[in-house]
């Protein structure tokens, strides 16, 4: 996957298009991630141990990792993801040279 946990994304499609946010979780058997207040939903819980109230509960679903772009630290804006070898490891590169890896 071009993204991954802790990575700053912009959404590029959806009912969130446009707000940004940091990836909680990556699914990549899925193709999903879970990013910060991004695509909230309703979910209806019954009382529990953990939650004595119930009632309905706003949480982030997880959304298709082809709707989010990573945001280029240079620039601010969505940028593409290229790969190079630096140093013999594989490393994430913004398509304006600058590396998502740390």
């Amino acid at each position: 996957m071009h993204v991954k946990k802790g990575d700053k994304v912009r959404v590029i499609s959806g009912k969130d298009k446009g707000k940004t946010g940091v990836i909680l979780a990556a699914y990549p058997k899925e193709a999903r991630v879970l990013v910060e207040g991004i695509n909230i939903v309703k979910k209806h819980a019954k009382p529990s141990q953990v939650n004595p109230q119930g009632g309905i509960i706003s949480q982030e679903a997880p959304i298709h990792v082809s709707n989010v772009m990573p945001i280029d630290p240079k620039s601010g804006n969505p940028t593409r993801v290229g790969y190079q070898v630096v140093d013999g490891k594989k490393v994430r590169v913004a398509k304006s040279g600058d590396v998502l890896d740390k």
